[in-house]
């Protein structure tokens, strides 16, 4: 028995194989081993009965985590995790190997991650180019979730979203100008509460202002990442992974059209194809 995992900060998706068959699956909080102590990930996982149910019987598990892009990271995490999975042999790579993964398998390409944070790389076939990206929530992370939370937040503190759209946030948030900032200066896990904003672009898609900021947004991830990926090596083939890019990428083929830029694939939910390949 197997499990292949992918990890944003904001989720963990699990799925647990036999044979090559799915027979179990769950989602936890995120596990990043930047962001998150090894006794709050342990805390988590003897939380969900459906990783208890299965730990005794998994001998393989392959870890894909924002965060674990250097080696003593990758190792601490291997070594929270082997406290719960005592008879398994834990492989721990970062997100965006696992993105390349899902969206290349053994080709090569440009992989952009636009999930609950972004990234850009070169996929050789084997690992993702080195880059100088992946700064996290606070440096980094334009076009991805918690990007959006920030920039709405923004626009509504600054009274800059129209009538009817900070109509419609009141409405669902009931937040004011303390609240927003207490939550995001003085509580811990700024960047799920980003994230979790994300629902409101999802809700309001038609309106003019949201495809405005969408667009703005999608343009920002191009110049700063994928643009400057293309020019190290043109010609190769473009993939998107992530939540965000699956969502709107709609939007997100207008603004590679309007470059010249051919999208081959978008995968929203990589840990289907990871599973395929780690399981086959």
């Amino acid at each position: 028995m197997i499990a292949v995992v992918y990890s944003g900060s904001k989720s963990a998706f699990w799925k647990i194989a036999l044979n090559g068959k799915t027979v179990a699956e769950c989602t936890t909080p995120g596990i990043n081993p930047y962001l998150n102590e090894p006794k709050q990930i342990m805390l988590q996982l003897h939380k969900n009965t459906t990783l208890i149910n299965h730990a005794e019987q998994i001998k393989k598990i392959y870890v894909f985590a924002a965060g674990a892009s250097s080696v003593a990271k990758q190792q601490e995490l291997i070594n929270t995790l082997v406290q719960f999975f005592k008879n398994s042999r834990i492989s721990v790579k970062d997100d965006l190997y696992g993105a390349s993964i899902a969206a290349c398998y053994n080709e090569t390409g440009i992989v952009g991650i636009l999930g609950s944070g972004s990234n850009c790389a070169y996929f050789d076939g084997k690992k993702p180019e080195q880059n100088n990206y992946g700064l996290g929530f606070i440096l980094g992370d334009e076009g991805s979730a918690n990007y959006f939370g920030r920039v709405l937040l923004k626009k509504y503190l600054e009274d800059k979203l129209p009538g009817d759209l900070k109509a419609k946030f009141d409405e669902k948030y009931n937040v004011d100008r303390a609240i927003i900032l207490e939550r995001v200066y003085k509580k811990p896990a700024v960047q799920h509460y980003l994230s979790g904003f994300f629902d409101f672009y999802i809700e309001n898609r038609q309106h003019k202002v949201i495809i405005q900021l969408i667009d703005q947004a999608f343009e920002r991830y191009f110049q700063i990442y994928l643009l400057p990926t293309l020019q190290k090596h043109p010609g190769k083939n473009v993939h998107f992974v992530g939540t965000v890019a699956g969502t709107f990428q709609d939007r997100l083929r207008l603004i590679a059209q309007k470059h010249d830029v051919s999208i081959i694939s978008v995968t929203k939910e990589p840990i289907y194809n990871l599973l395929h390949y780690y399981a086959n």
